[in-house]
Order: C-alpha cells, then structure tokens, then sequence
C-alpha cells in the first residue's frame, strides 16, 4: 500500500552545469503529471513523463528540472544575433501596418530565447538527458520510498479502525434479536395497560412480531459487511494499488449501515449505527490518500 504524497530530489552534474530534479506528489482521484523543464530542454518532457508515468497509478505528481549554473562556467551572456535581426524586421513590418512604434524590453528576449546565460547555451539537451535520466530515476526512487513508508502508516491506521469498526457489527449483530422480543413485551404491557388481557401466545401477537420481525432483520447486511471487511483487508495486503477499490468498499459498507439504520427501530441500535458511521468516515478520508 502507498500513499499518494511524497517527495524525491536528486541532482544531475556536468562541468558546467548542476541540474536539480525534484519530484513531488498530492491527492488527486485521477492520475495527473506535470512536468516543468527549462526552456530550452523541452525534448526532455516525453521522456520525463513516460517515466514518471510507468511508476505512479494515482495522485497528481509534479516533476520540476531546472539548471543551475557551475561557477566554472562563468556568467556572462549570450546573443542569438541572427534570431534577434529576424524579430526587428518582423517588428518594423508590423510598425508599418498599425502606423505606431513597436519597442522591445529586455525581458522579451530573455523570454525569446534571444539573450541566453553561457551555461543554457551550452547546454546539449540531447548530451545531458543520460545525467538527466540518471537523476530523474534517483529522485524517483526516494519519492516512491516516501510514498512507501507513509503508505505503511495508512495501512496500519485503516485497519486500527476497520477492527473498530466490526465490534460495532459485532454489537449490532448481538443486539439485533432482542429486538422483537422488546417489541413483543411492550405490546403486551400496552394492553394490560389498557385492561385487555392478550396471552403472549394469541395469534395476534405472534403475527404482528413475526411481520414486525422480518421488516426490521437486518441479517443479511450483517453477512455482506463482513464480506466487505474481509476483502477490505485482502485489498490492504495486495501489492496492487488499492486506494480505488477501497473507496468503492468504504461506500458498499456505509449503505449497509444505511440501510441497518432505517430498519432497525430501536434507539441502540440507531446508536451504534451512528457510531460505526462516524468511525467509517475516519477511514474514507485516511483512503483518499492511498494510492
């Protein structure tokens, strides 16, 4: 079992340049993965994600890349002459047709690719990728181990609380028979009552705590919670992502006490009911965060 949040970094280095790669991942009931990589190493994208993507089954994992540069490689600038001539005669044709000066800032040919630092110029994307894929797996790894461990602790609650969880089955399964034998008492303090004296063994009596009786058994949706329990627990023992199908369980096991609710007619039962909701809902936000 593995929880959908992580964490993992690791850093690719050449004699140039240092490139951090960082990995991180949140809730989300879908798959999701952005990646982010400098701006001129967007070839580095697919490959990322194809990677990433082969690991995770559930989540949103962002996937950051950036470069640092090395002091050994110095800090001056770059122009791309040829580029920045082909932008100013498009800008001095489109001068021409709106009749007005269009000017340039210094931050749209940074954002242009026009002025570069010396590292990015340098930089090969397709002779750095094998550092880069060496650091992506490393960070990869860490992330997924984070994921691991807290999945380890999720597994570990869950199943603290499913054991609450059936005691209250448990309770509501033993207390359930006396149910009609109250209903079959009152009835009769009732009419003594009310002076009418009624045998218990009237057929009166026994007809209307038989039909009562089978309105509010409850014997099937015991059976099927612990069916539900049981594969709850074969889910958490999987090696297969299990955060979908427990979801799915934690709704067939709360419409069982649903239904245990409307049927019971009787004031412990609708406790113990209440309880063992308040104590489900505990798990369904514990399998939000399961991958």
């Amino acid at each position: 079992m593995n929880s959908m949040t992580g964490f993992g970094r690791a850093v690719a280095q050449t004699d140039r340049y240092n490139i951090p790669v960082e990995i991180s991942g949140v809730n989300r009931k879908q798959t999701e993965i952005a990646v982010n990589v400098p701006r001129n190493c967007a070839e580095w994208d697919a490959p990322v994600r194809s990677i990433v993507q082969g690991s995770v089954s559930r989540g949103r994992v962002g996937v950051s890349v950036s470069l640092e540069r090395t002091e050994e490689a110095g800090g001056s600038l770059q122009l791309d002459e040829r580029k920045l001539a082909s932008l100013v005669g498009l800008l001095n044709r489109a001068s021409d047709l709106v009749a007005r000066p269009m000017t340039l800032q210094a931050s749209d040919l940074l954002r242009l690719d026009i002025i570069a630092s010396e590292a990015e110029a340098a930089l090969s994307p397709e002779e750095a990728w094998p550092a880069v894929e060496e650091a992506l797996r490393a960070a990869l790894k860490d992330f997924l181990a984070m994921r691991a461990a807290e999945g380890a602790n999720l597994k570990a609650d869950v199943l603290g609380k499913l054991e609450t969880l059936e005691k209250y089955r448990n309770r509501i399964a033993e207390h359930a028979p006396s149910v009609p034998v109250r209903l079959r008492e009152a009835m009769l303090k009732r009419l003594a009552e009310a002076d009418l004296s009624v045998s218990a063994d009237d057929e009166r009596i026994i007809r209307e705590v038989a039909l009562f009786a089978d309105k509010c058994d409850i014997s099937e949706e015991i059976t099927r919670l612990s069916s539900h329990f049981d594969q709850f627990r074969t889910l958490c023992d999987s090696s297969a992502p299990a955060g979908r199908p427990l979801d799915f369980l934690c709704q067939e096991i709360f419409r069982e006490f649903n239904t245990i609710g409307s049927k019971a007619n009787d004031s412990t039962l609708s406790h113990l009911v209440v309880a063992a909701k308040t104590e489900l809902e505990k798990i369904r936000e514990q399998v939000q965060n399961i991958e």
